[in-house]
């Protein structure tokens, strides 16, 4: 008796089973798809809890592994940032860091490395455990590296230097938590030597913002048609509006665009964020959907697999 072909969202899995974490640009090959069509494959089998996905990213993508192979994640650990590299070296051979007691940017890399470091409180002090390491493995007088004031103070000037602009020089004086707080809006900075005009202050356009409203009433009232509940927007614009939903109670991601067209650039943006979020999703479009997709679409509902002939 000849055995059925395995459906895409088998042959994912034991792609990944076989290969471990992966990138969807090498799950696409291996399944002879486009990455757009991979995505949205992920995207599902990631809101069936089926696959999980990295919180690392290699480049601008996330790895998907299955339960199981999170250990594996480890051999990619090079391709974190510098900072986050250094968190993650000392995590691994210490095992257990109080929170407390790291330099600011240990501090901000550790909440950065979710996939390695775990925190979880004990006499209300945080403290972080490398991912494979049990937490009743802490013990209170365990040989945790301290940082003393005389030894700190060089350092946290030189963080200072190096992550905050040069009008914010004097937090060096402050406590490290202040100093922690600089760094992690570090990105909101600009170095800059003069100050900013106002007028150099790009204000909101009200006509802009009337304009978001309407389209945003518009999507409203048509969701609400069907019984469509809005938990939450994620993210609005004048021609493109990004909500959770949740249709018959199960959450899901949600794109509308106020386009003529929309292309598969959009499209695969929109699984993207829903890879990120982990969510199954759905896009809307006030004008019509270009004839190839709808085709495509439809073309795509009852098929149970694509080989390629070698």
């Amino acid at each position: 008796m000849q055995t059925q072909p395995l459906d895409t969202k088998e042959r994912i899995l034991n792609f990944l089973r076989q290969r471990g974490p992966s990138l969807p640009v090498h799950i696409a090959k291996d399944i002879g798809s486009s990455i757009l069509f991979t995505s949205a494959y992920l995207s599902e089998l990631l809101s069936e809890k089926r696959l999980k996905m990295s919180h690392m990213k290699i480049g601008s993508s996330s790895l998907y592994f299955v339960d199981g192979q999170e250990q594996m994640l480890e051999k990619f650990s090079h391709h974190l940032k510098s900072k986050e590299k250094e968190a993650f070296m000392i995590l691994a051979e210490k095992r257990f860091l109080k929170d407390s007691e790291q330099l600011p940017a240990i501090r901000v890399a550790l909440r950065e490395i979710k996939d390695f470091a775990v925190p979880f409180r004990k006499n209300d002090e945080i403290i972080w455990k490398f991912f494979n390491t049990s937490e009743g493995d802490f013990k209170e007088e365990a040989k945790i590296p301290i940082v003393k004031d005389s030894e700190a103070a060089p350092n946290v000037i030189e963080v200072i230097k190096e992550n905050i602009t040069e009008g914010a020089k004097e937090a060096k004086d402050e406590p490290l938590e202040v100093v922690e707080k600089i760094i992690l809006h570090k990105k909101e900075s600009k170095k800059t030597k003069t100050k900013i005009k106002p007028k150099a202050v790009k204000k909101k356009s009200p006509a802009k913002t009337k304009t978001d409203e309407k389209f945003l009433n518009k999507i409203k009232e048509f969701l609400s048609k069907d019984s469509i509940e809005i938990v939450n927007i994620e993210g609005l614009k004048r021609d493109e509006l990004v909500l959770r939903v949740k249709i018959d109670g199960v959450e899901q991601l949600l794109v509308a665009y106020k386009k003529s067209k929309i292309s598969e650039k959009e499209i695969i943006k929109a699984a993207k964020k829903a890879n990120e979020l982990r969510l199954s999703y759905s896009i809307l479009s006030m004008g019509e959907l270009p004839k190839r997709f709808s085709e495509l679409k439809d073309a795509l509902q009852n098929i149970k697999d694509i080989k390629r002939v070698e």
